[in-house]
């Protein structure tokens, strides 16, 4: 006998003869003796009805009268059983989900699923794109100002520009930037340009032009002065005085090849906190071109005049 079981007979009498009709484990494994069983409890020997036990005495007297008339007790294997109703139930719910899989049409199917993984992502948050100010400024200017932005040439290929209220004076695109000076003159009080031109500083004498240029210049006007490649080569004293007295105060300083921007107005005074001027000087330790220093720039806002 398996030391895990322990045996319990239910069994029936006949006046005093105990007689077993069937036995269980109730340990690990059921057991049953051969024979009628509950609700067909008939004696095993003389195939009388017995009467069933009702104490648990009776049980144990019932199970010492069984091992004495010699009926074994063996295991009742049900792993057989078990793998039937698995199997029919494995059966059953294959052919359910085949019936479901027919009876709902695949595109209501593919929109749940759809749905489903819709609800369980999160969205997507996009930062706006920054909105373009004038003349590529990081902040707006007031909207009583001019914009301006001035831009130096840097090397062979890195073109200056001359912006003013988001409109390219001079530049690359406008295909009127040259080797030399550059100059945009524009109407302060309507915001509109008057002209533009550049002067080779390296081959030529434009010195002289340049001159006659600015002093063309009408009353209530800016002039916007970039440089492009070489601005001093060529650039004679005459030259120098005329920008000095519009209030340039790099002019004298400026070299070959140098980096300069400057700002100015004729007729009237600038603002004392608006940038005017910037320069940067060709240093072959310490260049960003091969032969050129990198560029400068001046940039920000110029009250309009009174309405």
């Amino acid at each position: 006998m398996n030391e895990s079981c322990s045996l319990r007979c239910l069994v029936g009498k006949i006046g005093k003869a105990w007689q077993p009709f069937a036995c269980e484990g109730t340990g690990s494994c059921p057991l049953s003796l051969p024979g009628p069983r509950i609700g067909n409890a008939f004696s095993l020997k003389t195939g009388r009805k017995l009467a069933e036990p009702t104490s648990q005495k009776e049980h144990l007297q019932g199970f010492a009268a069984a091992a004495q008339l010699g009926f074994p007790c063996k295991p009742v294997c049900d792993g057989t059983l078990r793998t039937v109703v698995f199997f029919f139930a494995s059966i059953c719910a294959w052919y359910s989900g085949y019936l479901l899989a027919e009876l709902i049409p695949e595109v209501s199917l593919t929109s749940a699923v759809y749905n489903l993984r819709s609800i369980s992502e999160k969205p997507l948050l996009k930062a706006p794109a920054p909105k373009r100010q004038k003349c590529d400024h990081w902040t707006p200017c007031p909207l009583d100002s001019y914009a301006y932005r001035l831009l130096s040439g840097g090397g062979k290929d890195k073109f200056a520009k001359i912006c003013f209220e988001d409109e390219l004076l001079m530049g690359e695109k406008t295909r009127n930037i040259g080797r030399g000076i550059n100059i945009a003159i524009v109407n302060y009080v309507t915001g509109k340009a008057i002209a533009s031109r550049y002067f080779d500083m390296f081959e030529g004498d434009n010195s002289g032009p340049m001159v006659t240029f600015i002093q063309s210049a009408p009353p209530k006007s800016l002039l916007f002065m970039v440089t492009q490649d070489d601005g001093a080569s060529r650039l004679k004293e005459d030259a120098k005085k005329v920008i000095e007295a519009l209030g340039s105060k790099q002019i004298r300083s400026i070299r070959f090849r140098s980096s300069w921007v400057f700002l100015t107005a004729k007729g009237f005074e600038l603002p004392a906190e608006i940038q005017r001027e910037n320069i940067n000087h060709s240093d072959s330790t310490r260049n960003r071109y091969s032969g050129w220093p990198a560029e400068v720039q001046i940039e920000g806002c110029i009250p309009k005049p009174p309405s």
